[in-house]
């Protein structure tokens, strides 16, 4: 890099977007985001960046090196992402309906692995990938108000 180059805008070439149904309580949309988002670093560690230190030099954890683009579409928009996504192989995370009646890890995982691919009642899914690929992914969505 070359003086100046700290100025100059970081464009990435991957996108990482969140995508609700849109019938979700706010309360809901907020949980689902933050859980869904929370798998994706640990797949896919580039979209890691580095870690945060104030002026007091007290540290911070890192987070994401790029914008989270929140979406909301109807369930069988969210349906058809799913399917998108599988059929691209990228990287991506599911929240169940079932999920918000659970209350830990263990069962969150067992109401997942008891229902088929086709058949998860999907209120939210994330997924990591190059723009265009996640672009086709969630063709027809919109970004969430």
């Amino acid at each position: 890099m070359g003086a100046g180059d700290e100025n100059v805008p970081v464009r990435f070439d991957t996108k990482i977007a969140v995508l609700l149904r849109e019938d979700l309580e706010s309360w809901q949309r907020l949980n689902v985001t933050a859980f869904l988002v929370s798998g994706l670093g640990t797949v896919s560690p580039e979209v890691i960046g580095e870690p945060y230190t104030d002026a007091d030099g007290t540290a911070y954890l890192p987070m994401f090196r790029q914008p989270v683009l929140v979406f909301e579409g109807t369930k069988e928009m969210l349906t058809a992402a799913h399917g998108r996504a599988l059929s691209r192989s990228l990287p991506r995370a599911v929240f169940t309906s079932d999920l918000f009646s659970t209350g830990n890890d263990r069962d969150n995982r067992a109401a997942v692995r008891a229902v088929g691919k086709d058949q998860l009642d999907l209120a939210g899914m994330a997924v990591h990938g190059p723009r265009n690929a996640v672009d086709k992914v969630l063709k027809g969505a919109r970004m969430h108000p």
